[in-house]
């Protein structure tokens, strides 16, 4: 009896420590992780800019935390987007980055601009000043 108790609980601490050590990345990112962004300028000639400068980060950081978003919206732009964009967030040293990609319209009449992420069928907007941080950064590196 004493043997059938020390085998459960030893297979029970085997199963805990499996479960505990699952290393899931969180669902939703946290922008304090975020530590690179790479942007895919859809141009004539396509170019690729990779953002690593801790105070252009910490700028994007601050600026992505107001996109007014919408969750479960499925949109159809009438124009290819202006700029595609990876977001690098690293949850642990030991893991690999988790990525994000969204696709960027700049509205030139009203000075606004529109995020969309495919994968999780959200829509986005930033208004007037946010949106011209955002895209000085994205196309000014």
């Amino acid at each position: 009896m004493k043997k059938m108790i020390l085998h459960l609980f030893i297979i029970f601490m085997i199963a805990a420590t499996l479960i505990g050590c699952s290393g899931e990345a969180p669902k939703e990112f946290d922008l304090n992780q975020l530590t690179r962004v790479d942007v895919h300028l859809l141009t004539d000639v396509n170019n690729e800019i990779i953002i690593k400068e801790e105070e252009k980060i910490k700028v994007l950081r601050d600026v992505l935390a107001k996109v007014d978003w919408e969750q479960g919206v499925k949109t159809e732009m009438s124009r290819k987007e202006d700029v595609k964009v990876t977001l690098f967030f690293t949850y642990d040293k030991n893991m690999p980055e988790r990525l994000f990609e969204y696709s960027i319209w700049f509205n030139e009449g009203d000075a606004s601009l529109t995020i969309i992420d495919r994968e999780k069928n959200a829509y986005g907007r930033l208004e007037k000043q946010e949106a011209k941080i955002l895209k000085d950064i994205l196309l000014n590196n």
